[in-house]
């Protein structure tokens, strides 16, 4: 008999004393807490820290793929403030592992809450190398130079990970996918990205906004490693990456911090959860307790895992409405929740501290200013929030099919809607992921069902498009609204990029749209400045014409000209704020950007003395049906 095979005849009673000894070496190693600080798994030279936030457990193991799973072996020490921790030196990176939690004579079976990669099918923490949460350290700096621009040249790209990318086969896609199209994205002039939420989730299919693990990066779409290689590809290509949060609810479903330790009331989530009539939200009853102190904590760490790992330019916040108040809207003050707001308070101001360039934007759509108000006047400290009072009068100005029954004083309001001093206080647009879903569809879409055709849809796309990106605010797109992708968003359908190519001459308009905002070709400053005159509103022949400027002169005064009627309009008179030739830098009844269009001709206009419109020149123009003009003078960079 070989040695190998005597020692695999090993007796029974050798390998229960090997067993017996390694857990009580364990548990004399495991009376004192660990001393290096951060929650979850934190390995290091000699091993693998595990702190667990278990108040009401009576006693707190860990169990991995490093002690052959054993459960009750390894002990944590009970610490301070209801955490338990211990350091484990067989465990290390990439070895799976769950607490064991013991609470009224039940072992409870948990995944760690801020696992950074989880692993089906059981849900396994994985130990992961990276930003330590909870240690109070500064937010490193980036190891490339990359800032995001500034809110006035900011132009941003919504997209949903698992559907954008062109890829073999159905959805969900990946974060690989999404780097095959940066170049694409990167000439059409798109300067941001807002990814649709990436945090782990259940199932492969997913909007992303039911996150049960919110410190791991989804594995369908690519983990950890997938999402840094897409920031860093992004940043190579001068665009930001922008990610969605969710912090005002949990889950639902499959959730690991539900009834964490054990303890509950009312039969509700514990310990991370309200366990009163403030849990509940229109998803479920998963609303965090902002008033722990350790559930702040532990969203503040999550948004410290964004910026010091992933190097993430800016955070969307999903429905902060429903942080501030338990209903979700203002006028109910009796259900107000002081402590979300403090909680957002807090958190914009470290990222404003770390990097003012960092862009902070709330989704509240309750249209209050103090959303992106300073904190230090009582503000929430936003830059910027997706705006209700652009999107959906707009929408309906270009959906409605009569042309009589267009209201040009709401859109004139929508043009003028401000939350504060700062016109990119607001992030405008005609599509998201909400405004083409849940009952709604794209403007194509919608305009081809109400007209009974689809003969005037893409014209009417065009005259929003051109709104969004000459209105004072942050502009934003929809992932294929530049292709007109039609019908509404899901998950399991991916853009059909064969509308790039059939629609080439749409995305070119946006292409060009975006290079006037964003004053490329230095004819068209005004666009990103904070001034606008809406001079003239004629509801009976339904136009409308503003005035941007940043400073004004040629090169920066913008006049912007919209006709919201399916028919020309000639010789038809308007102010202008200074004389001489104004170029038409922009018309978008072009054959070249879509068959359909008309390409009505308008030559320069010139702008002679003689008040009108309560300016001190005017000119005429001609203008095609449901169409918009960019004109603007001469002028260097």
């Amino acid at each position: 008999m070989s040695l190998n095979e005597k020692e695999n005849q090993t007796p029974a009673w050798r390998s229960q004393l090997t067993q017996t000894w390694q857990t009580l070496r364990y548990k004399i190693r495991s009376t004192q807490p660990a001393l290096l600080p951060g929650m979850g798994a934190i390995p290091h030279a000699e091993g693998t820290v595990f702190r667990v936030w278990a108040p009401h457990a009576e006693a707190v193991h860990v169990t991995g793929s490093f002690n052959n799973w054993h459960r009750s072996q390894i002990p944590l020490a009970r610490e301070e403030n209801g955490c338990w921790s211990t350091n484990v030196p067989e465990a290390r990176i990439g070895d799976t592992y769950k607490f064991v939690l013991k609470h009224n004579g039940q072992h409870l079976l948990r995944t760690d809450p801020y696992a950074k990669d989880v692993r089906a099918p059981y849900q396994d923490g994985v130990v992961h190398n990276g930003f330590v949460p909870g240690v109070e350290t500064a937010v490193s700096t980036p190891s490339t130079p990359f800032q995001p621009p500034a809110l006035p040249e900011l132009v941003i790209y919504e997209l949903h990970v698992g559907t954008f990318g062109q890829a073999d086969g159905q959805p969900p896609y990946d974060f690989d996918a999404v780097i095959n199209k940066l170049p694409y994205l990167r000439i059409l002039g798109i300067n941001a990205i807002e990814l649709m939420p990436v945090k782990a989730f259940p199932g492969l299919l997913s909007w992303g906004y039911n996150p049960n693990y919110p410190f791991a990066i989804s594995q369908v779409y690519g983990g950890a490693e997938g999402l840094k290689r897409l920031v860093n590809a992004a940043h190579a290509q001068g665009i930001a990456v922008i990610v969605d949060v969710v912090y005002n609810h949990f889950g639902p479903q499959e959730l690991g911090l539900w009834q964490f330790d054990g303890w509950q009331q009312h039969g509700l989530g514990g310990i991370y959860f309200y366990n009163d009539w403030r849990s509940k939200t229109p998803w479920a009853d998963t609303r965090p307790d902002y008033g722990r102190p350790e559930v702040r904590q532990y969203i503040r760490d999550n948004v410290r895992m964004w910026l010091d790992e992933y190097q993430i330019d800016g955070l969307r916040w999903d429905a902060t409405s429903y942080i501030r108040n338990a209903h979700g809207h203002d006028g109910d003050p009796g259900a107000n929740i002081p402590e979300g707001w403090v909680l957002m308070q807090g958190i914009n101001g470290e990222m404003q501290q770390h990097n003012p360039r960092h862009i902070r934007i709330a989704e509240d759509l309750q249209a209050n200013k103090w959303l992106t108000e300073p904190i230090e006047a009582g503000g929430a400290g936003f830059n910027s929030q997706w705006d209700s009072k652009f999107v959906h009068p707009i929408r309906q100005a270009i959906m409605t099919p009569r042309d009589k029954e267009r209201n040009m004083l709401a859109v004139r309001d929508a043009l003028l809607f401000r939350y504060g001093a700062d016109v990119f206080s607001r992030v405008i647009y005609t599509e998201s992921h909400d405004e083409v879903a849940n009952g709604k569809a794209r403007v194509v879409h919608e305009v081809a069902v109400a007209d009974g055709g689809e003969a005037l849809a893409a014209s009417r796309a065009a005259l929003g498009a051109a709104l969004v990106f000459t209105a004072p605010g942050v502009p934003m797109i929809f992932q294929g609204q530049e292709f007109l992708e039609d019908g509404w968003f899901d998950d399991k359908r991916p853009l059909d990029w064969q509308k790039a190519e059939q629609n080439s001459g749409m995305v070119a308009l946006y292409r060009h749209l975006i290079a006037l905002r964003r004053n490329l070709h230095g004819q068209t400053r005004g666009l990103s400045g904070q001034s606008i005159n809406v001079f003239h509103v004629n509801d009976a022949a339904k136009l409308i014409a503003f005035h941007r400027w940043h400073h004004g002169g040629p090169g920066d005064d913008v006049i912007v000209v919209a006709n919201f009627a399916n028919r020309v309009l000639t010789d038809y008179k308007l102010g202008f704020p200074r004389g001489g030739d104004w170029l038409v830098q922009f018309n978008s009844d072009l054959k070249a950007y879509h068959p359909s269009f008309s390409s009505h001709h308008v030559g320069t206009v010139t702008a002679v003395p003689g008040a009108y419109d309560q300016l001190a020149y005017s000119g005429t123009l001609s203008i095609g049906p449901y169409s918009v003009l960019i004109l603007s003078q001469s002028g260097g960079k």
